[in-house]
């Protein structure tokens, strides 16, 4: 249970085989390897990020004339995406401490950019995740949900300025059974209708943590290139993998939304043992930082875009690993594995069982 914890974050091939031409980059982004090929299907039309025309990047007046959309609202519209192949995470141990800083590449295809064929941005997914408790026979479920997104995307630009995009985010925790016969599981039932059906027992009453960008402001800004302040490791590094692009982001973690004291101690106990199976990396005020490595431009099939969630939920709950494969363990940088202490987490869980009994008297 405990390496499962560690790795807590660890989300079909559309492309067309016909009617794609090759696209060299631009820049040798890494000297000891060639021009990386990439591959634009058909259909490709662009112009949406040249209104206002001769703007530099991120082309400002136009991202802040766009208004923030939902994630489902304009699936007909959404013909092309790219995928985060290698999502890259960074975050400190000990909030304020450079020394204690991580680095953990999570599942394959964990996000995704949809647009059309002019290059409007219409949809900005990151998958629900999760990590199973065998012993309690539950999964602890992560998504940072993607609440508003707008942006743009040039496919024949340059690899610095393919796109730039603004996203706000509600990163949301709750539980789901691998039983509902299961003895945690019932326990939690209990408890959830002892106290109105207020647990996060479903995404729709999750812990719903706030988040801004790393200055405290509500828009988070998606951008083209590495981040710059927090440097990361050659290991995470993927033009040798032929990625296509690589944007960053930083979000800084802010306090979970109040419910009633019942449920606020009982959501306290949740982030507590997450928090220390995984290295503090939801902690409040605490600052992560991601690279996203993107494969090339795909065709999209809308049917498989709506189901995209459903898919994961299933993988998650049934076969208990993400449906694109496992991210990598959480390491420093010089690459030793983190380890957090088995033995403070192993008391941390038996207490938070033992309260969980005794608010049931």
């Amino acid at each position: 249970m405990f390496n499962k914890f560690c790795n807590i974050l660890i989300i079909s091939d559309l492309s067309d085989a016909f009617g794609t031409k090759p696209l060299i980059m631009e820049q040798n982004h890494n000297a000891d390897i060639g021009q990386q090929p990439s591959f634009i299907p058909a259909g490709w039309i662009g112009g949406f990020s040249e209104h206002p025309p001769k703007q530099p990047y991120p082309n400002s007046k136009l991202l802040s004339s766009l208004p923030f959309e939902k994630n489902l609202d304009h699936i007909p519209n959404i013909t092309r995406m790219l995928r985060a192949k290698w999502p890259e995470f960074s975050w400190e141990t000990t909030p304020g401490d450079p020394k204690t800083r991580m680095f953990q590449m999570f599942a394959p295809d964990i996000s995704r950019l949809g647009y059309d064929d002019k290059g409007r941005v219409w949809s900005i997914i990151c998958p629900q995740q999760g990590v199973y408790f065998q012993t309690l026979g539950a999964t602890m479920n992560i998504e940072v949900t993607v609440t508003g997104n707008r942006g743009w995307i040039n496919e024949s630009a340059s690899a610095k300025e393919l796109f730039a995009a603004d996203i706000t985010i509600k990163p949301t925790i709750w539980f789901s059974p691998d039983s509902n016969a299961g003895w945690f599981w019932q326990q939690l039932v209990k408890l959830d209708n002892k106290w109105s059906n207020k647990l996060p027992l479903s995404k729709s009453k999750g812990i719903r943590i706030n988040a801004t960008d790393e200055n405290g402001e509500s828009d988070i800004h998606v951008r083209m290139g590495e981040r710059a302040n927090y440097p990361f490791p050659d290991r995470t590094k993927h033009w040798r993998d032929y990625a296509w692009a690589v944007a960053n982001l930083a979000v800084r973690i802010g306090a979970i939304d109040k419910v009633d004291p019942k449920v606020d101690e009982f959501n306290s106990w949740v982030m507590e043992i997450f928090n220390l199976g995984s290295g503090n990396l939801l902690q409040e005020k605490n600052i992560l930082t991601w690279n996203l490595w993107a494969g090339s431009p795909e065709l999209v099939n809308q049917e498989e875009w709506t189901n995209h969630a459903e898919y994961w939920r299933y993988s998650i709950d049934v076969n208990h690993r993400p449906p694109e494969g496992e991210g990598s363990g959480i390491a420093d940088f010089n690459g030793n594995p983190f380890s957090a202490s088995e033995f403070y987490l192993g008391i941390k869980i038996a207490e938070f069982t033992a309260w969980i009994t005794k608010e049931l008297l």
